[in-house]
């Protein structure tokens, strides 16, 4: 559960500012600023037991000690990563409220914890195949499900996207959809024949059903009782349909994703072209797909040369 601010003090209050300045000016998508909240909660609940309800009177070792501390309970260095980088967007912004009582920036000479960058998880096209057809599509929930987990693979969608997704961004007899990504982002994306005949077949002869069941919505998706679906409900449904098809890897709903991704790379695909369909808005964040392949050439050496 998510830590609340629950004092009033000038350290709570410029958290406050902080987080409403990141909604309404910066736009930034409601889970990133939970996930900021979470974190300056138990900054200020660090520093609280220092004493500290001023942010003009936290220093280097303030933040130090924070980091740290988090780091020696367990905290991966791509958590701290991101905790350092909640608080210098904090105190990058305290001087603009702060009337010149913020002039120093505590984390200015701060180094991000050193990251390993590892591989996303992947799956095999004939592993994918297996999940692909592992659902009853004699039924109607089968069908939902087969149309949702062909969407999710061959659109490389997130979770968000896909339980987002409204029946207005279909542009099927074009062969694309349009999505909305992190921090609001319009992206058009590509998809392929498999996706658009099972989603044309659950959008004809399936959600009509479900959607009879629950109140009016333009979402695509639907559960059992009609309404649009969870993270958990997608998550779910991956799990029941995983344990079906016999895929013995770890599969999670980003699973889909990267393996999207990976599949398109290894067939030859320019990465700024799998960059625009996944949305990242930086390519580093796509190249981590390209050492995917790297490593599965490197094992396809060592499992088949005589000198492997």
């Amino acid at each position: 559960m998510t830590k609340q601010l629950s004092t009033s003090s000038l350290l709570t209050d410029s958290i406050e500012e902080y987080l409403d300045h990141l909604t309404s000016e910066r736009g930034l998508a409601v889970n990133t600023v939970a996930s900021y909240r979470s974190d300056l909660a138990q900054y200020a609940i660090h520093l609280g037991k220092n004493g500290i309800t001023d942010p003009s009177r936290i220093s280097e070792r303030d933040v130090r000690e924070y980091i740290g501390g988090g780091i020696i309970s367990g905290l991966s260095p791509r958590s701290a990563a991101r905790r350092l980088s909640c608080l210098r967007g904090y105190h990058a912004y305290l001087p603009l409220i702060s009337e010149g009582t913020c002039s120093t920036d505590p984390t200015l000479h701060m180094q991000v914890p050193r990251m390993s960058r590892k591989l996303p998880d992947v799956l095999s096209v004939h592993e994918i195949e297996n999940l692909l057809n592992a659902p009853d599509t004699a039924t109607l929930l089968g069908m939902r499900d087969r149309a949702m987990l062909e969407m999710s693979y061959g659109a490389g969608l997130r979770v968000s996207e896909l339980i987002g997704l409204e029946l207005s961004n279909l542009f099927l007899e074009d062969s694309y959809i349009r999505v909305f990504g992190k921090g609001s982002r319009e992206r058009v994306i590509p998809v392929g024949n498999a996706a658009i005949d099972w989603t044309e077949r659950y959008r004809q002869n399936v959600r009509p059903v479900l959607i009879a069941k629950g109140a009016p919505t333009d979402i695509l998706f639907l559960n059992a009782r009609g309404h649009p679906l969870t993270r958990m409900g997608f998550w779910k449904i991956l799990q029941k349909q995983v344990v079906r098809s016999d895929v013995r890897e770890r599969v999670k709903p980003h699973t889909l994703r990267h393996s999207f991704a990976t599949h398109l790379l290894e067939g030859g695909a320019d990465l700024r072209a799998v960059q625009e369909m996944l949305g990242h808005a930086d390519i580093s964040t796509t190249q981590i797909y390209t050492s995917v392949d790297r490593e599965y050439l490197k094992e396809i050496h060592r499992t088949f040369h005589p000198r492997g």
